[in-house]
């Protein structure tokens, strides 16, 4: 897939304020507050912005941290990483690489198989359920 590129104004368009301020200006949702936080449904989760495959549900575990977690993404290929530096801690971002929309950070304190913990704003996913 082509890489998707949109202006401001076109992303503004397309997305709510808070999807906007998540996606598009790195923002974040509180948690417990996002819709896929707690949800058990089966399905792949998608860029809310460009619609690319992110995770599949079979990887979506409960941390207790109040966002939707994942322990690896459907490939190594959709995921782009960044040092974040910012609110006086160092994190890793990470964001849909066919896109640049930001999705939220990756942990080393995740579950087996891989250790990681992909700690996912809800604004910025689509969960596609089976049979959809």
């Amino acid at each position: 897939m082509s890489n998707v590129e949109k202006t401001e104004q076109e992303w503004k368009q397309q997305l709510s304020a808070e999807e906007f301020s998540i996606c598009r200006q790195k923002g974040t949702e509180r948690a417990f507050s996002g819709e896929y936080w707690d949800t058990k449904t089966p399905g792949v989760y998608l860029c809310k912005c460009c619609g690319d495959s992110l995770f599949e549900s079979g990887t979506k575990y409960d941390s207790g941290s109040g966002w939707p977690s994942f322990y690896q993404p459907v490939s190594a290929e959709v995921i782009a990483e960044d040092r974040d530096s910012s609110h006086g801690m160092v994190r890793v971002e990470v964001m849909c690489k066919r896109c640049g929309s930001h999705l939220g950070h990756v942990f080393n304190d995740g579950p087996a198989p891989t250790g990681l913990r992909y700690c996912i704003n809800s604004a910025s996913l689509t969960l596609q359920a089976d049979g959809e």
